[in-house]
């Protein structure tokens, strides 16, 4: 008899009570694009709509342990990582990806939370660009973490992106220092009524520009974390680079405009990852 398969997706980020952001946002994500989602958590934070209270850090042995246990017999088509809080589980990540043979990558350099936040060690995030970012397929910063790594790779400390038309050779640059790493560079902090992301494919060395409308709501919590695992989501289910990142940028769009119409809480409010499905 032939059983159906799953595509499957490991999650490696920390854990959002607030059901917005991290892993929450990426089990309904990687669940919402079709595929099986597993996870490993990182840590465990406490935070809402308002903002991130406290981290509690997962031992380091326990977040090996996890990923270990996952790709060891469930395996996974794909990964996406989010937030590592620390040098040491920077390493740890690479390392069990590293023996597990992990494949189709994306990084999402989470760095600050929406709410301002700081979500990492300031040793990690060299740590992140030199050790773990280079054997990433992709990663996904926004202008703020671009500007971190760029400043890490150039030395540059006063480096800043504030136009639209500076995001493709931005893109290249972050590429040429981490690596040589595809680069999905979000544009949603910069003021245009237009929000174009730009994907720099490293294999062929072309941009792809990937517009939409902006939307005119609170409701961005986790936009990073659900974007990135809706890319994860597209390679597991076998897209090229250039089609999983216009499928992530259409996903993610599609659930800010879905979710722009509801109130929650009193802060920055969650997407609506599950926007196909309730009617």
């Amino acid at each position: 008899m032939n059983m159906k398969r799953y595509n499957r997706v490991l999650t490696i980020a920390g854990s959002d009570s607030g059901g917005g952001a991290g892993i929450q946002a990426d089990i309904k994500t990687i669940e919402a694009c079709g595929c099986y989602a597993e996870s490993a958590i990182t840590a465990i934070t406490v935070q809402n709509t308002l903002g991130v209270e406290a981290v509690h850090p997962v031992p380091v042995e326990i977040i090996g342990g996890q990923i270990d246990a996952v790709l060891s017999d469930i395996g996974a088509d794909a990964v996406k990582i989010g937030m590592l809080h620390s040098r040491e589980v920077v390493l740890c990540v690479r390392d069990a990806l590293k023996r597990n043979n992990a494949r189709n990558i994306v990084l999402d350099p989470v760095m600050v939370s929406t709410s301002g936040h700081r979500l990492i060690e300031e040793d990690a995030v060299e740590a992140l660009r030199s050790e773990l970012v280079p054997y990433a397929d992709v990663i996904t910063p926004n202008i703020p973490e671009a500007e971190i790594l760029l400043r890490c790779g150039s030395g540059n400390t006063g480096l800043k992106l504030e136009l639209q038309d500076e995001l493709p050779d931005a893109a290249r640059m972050l590429s040429e220092c981490c690596g040589g790493v595809s680069v999905l560079l979000k544009a949603g902090h910069l003021s245009e009524e237009q929000v174009v992301d730009v994907f720099y494919d490293s294999k062929t060395g072309q941009c792809h520009k990937l517009p939409s409308v902006r939307v005119q709501t609170r409701n961005t919590h986790g936009t990073g974390c659900t974007m990135s695992s809706a890319f994860a989501s597209m390679l597991a289910l076998g897209k090229t680079l250039p089609e999983a990142a216009e499928g992530a940028k259409r996903f993610i769009n599609e659930a800010i405009i879905a979710g722009a119409e509801y109130s929650i809480g009193h802060g920055f409010g969650p997407v609506h990852h599950l926007y196909k499905y309730w009617k």
